[in-house]
């Protein structure tokens, strides 16, 4: 967990302290190159001089960081976020921490901004979401000592702390529930597919579409936005042998997905049923209302505010399995039509 330090750069630069110090503080003393040479070390380790007074008295920054590699536009609209993070506030408010938020562009953007709240002292640790096969963030904050919590798993967490929920045995529980109403033609509009959890739902429905023998079921990626749900289901009830059961991976898109089987004239459930992943309001708030699969997510955030207060505190902390999301049915689903 150690930052880097006024040394740590005079040991990259080559020079005393006291040069890094005359460079960083724009005094005589170093040559031009020298100066710039410095800088950029300073710069790429994450060392700022204004960090300098609390590096000395020790203190923390009572905050922790989460950066989400998301387009503005989807945090908006998505409730799992907004829910996520509710819970993370209420649990770090009771311990008077704050919560840092930055939207960036990628990976690298992401680390660069790890590498900076830890070097500047902005932030005692960071929460991890969106998780992906082989992440490269998370060697990164192994390497810099940054105290972490991924929201995600199991697995590809390397020697960080996770909080996780079983998505593959929620996305089966949905399958059967749809196959002992009939359904043998389902689909499914998924997220992002370089995410690891889009990726452990789409290999858990490939599994139980097999086992079940349903040749028919397909997965159609997404990226979580109303539009992209929409042109999804559009395609696939636009096919000679449309689905008569789709599962999306957010209610947003499922929501687009009930809109554009009515606009072509299908019964929602009579001609086609519907489930939505994660039960906010927004599910009971169109008609029908929307079958869905739910967890307490300010709880699940709550959790991961926790871990990471234990880690940050130096207790020595693993893998959680927070609850596995629930099938509530409701108006979106019935038996198939006879056709």
């Amino acid at each position: 967990m150690k930052r880097p330090t006024i040394a740590d750069v005079a040991r990259r630069a080559g020079v005393s302290k006291g040069a890094v110090s005359y460079a960083l503080n724009g005094q005589p003393g170093v040559s031009a190159a020298t100066r710039q040479r410095i800088l950029a070390i300073a710069a790429e380790i994450g060392f700022n001089p204004s960090s300098a007074a609390r590096a000395l008295s020790g203190s923390t920054a009572d905050a922790v960081g989460l950066a989400l590699c998301r387009p503005a536009r989807t945090l908006g609209i998505e409730p799992f976020f907004m829910e996520l993070i509710s819970g993370v506030e209420a649990e770090l408010s009771a311990r008077s921490y704050a919560l840092t938020l930055q939207v960036v562009a990628d990976q690298d953007a992401e680390i660069a901004v790890y590498r900076r709240w830890w070097g500047e002292r902005r932030v005692d640790g960071v929460l991890v979401c969106d998780l992906r096969a082989s992440d490269r963030r998370v060697p990164a904050l192994e390497e810099l000592g940054l105290p972490a919590v991924v929201i995600g798993g199991p697995g590809g967490t390397g020697q960080l702390a996770s909080v996780w929920s079983d998505d593959a045995a929620a996305l089966v529980e949905t399958v059967e529930y749809l196959t002992a109403l009939g359904h043998r033609r389902i689909a499914r509009v998924g997220g992002l597919p370089d995410l690891l959890h889009t990726e452990i739902r789409t290999e858990a429905f490939a599994r139980v579409c097999r086992r079940l023998d349903l040749p028919d079921a397909v997965t159609v990626p997404s990226d979580y936005t109303g539009e992209e749900g929409a042109r999804a289901t559009r395609r696939l009830l636009s096919t000679p042998d449309r689905p008569t059961a789709v599962i999306y991976d957010n209610d947003v898109m499922a929501i687009a997905g009930l809109s554009v089987a009515q606009e072509m004239g299908l019964g929602v459930p009579a001609d086609l049923s519907i489930v939505a992943w994660d039960d906010s309001p927004l599910c009971q708030l169109v008609h029908p209302s929307l079958t869905a699969l739910g967890r307490d997510i300010p709880a699940y955030g709550a959790n991961a505010a926790r871990q990471l207060l234990a880690v940050i505190g130096g207790t020595s902390v693993g893998a959680l399995q927070d609850e596995t999301a629930h099938l509530t049915p409701r108006g979106s689903t019935a038996p198939p039509r006879v056709r």
